[in-house]
């Protein structure tokens, strides 16, 4: 009994030495060296490709997503009016993007809308342009939805 009272007064001081340690000071904000020193934030270029340069990546993304995913033999047979919706719609500040829309043509014989945006440095790993899109009806995820909404500006 003894062995455990005094493990149990060498324990209260290490809990204390602990809890100081664990409450100390809040974080500082950085300095201006820090600031200023290979932090410089991103820097875009506006450059976005125009619509049609994202077609073929659309058409090949939703062929691998329907027959990967969804185990069906859809595919894109051809797009029509496609055409731009916005260009950095928002604040110049924030990552550029070209909106566009139009209709697409499954293998099924169906018209549907398509809608996509161009990211600069949207790609892998922030390398190349990247594209999101959303076919009408085909959402089978919800990750636009309601109706590819989230994929408009």
């Amino acid at each position: 009994m003894r062995n455990l009272f005094k493990s149990l007064r060498a324990l209260g001081p290490m809990t204390a030495v602990l809890a100081l340690l664990v409450s100390g000071h809040a974080a500082q904000a950085a300095n201006p060296l820090e600031l200023n020193f290979w932090l410089s934030g991103p820097r875009y270029d506006g450059r976005v490709a125009e619509c049609e340069r994202a077609l073929s990546t659309i058409a090949y993304q939703f062929r691998e997503k329907e027959g990967k995913f969804w185990n069906s033999a859809l595919t894109i047979t051809g797009f029509g009016r496609i055409h731009e919706t916005a260009f950095r719609p928002w604040q110049s500040d924030n990552i550029p993007r070209r909106y566009c829309s139009g209709d697409v043509m499954l293998s099924d014989g169906k018209m549907r809308s398509v809608h996509y945006s161009i990211i600069e440095d949207g790609g892998f790993a922030g390398f190349g342009q990247g594209v999101e899109w959303c076919v009408t009806g085909l959402d089978r995820n919800w990750a636009y939805s309601p109706g590819c909404r989230a994929a408009r500006p």
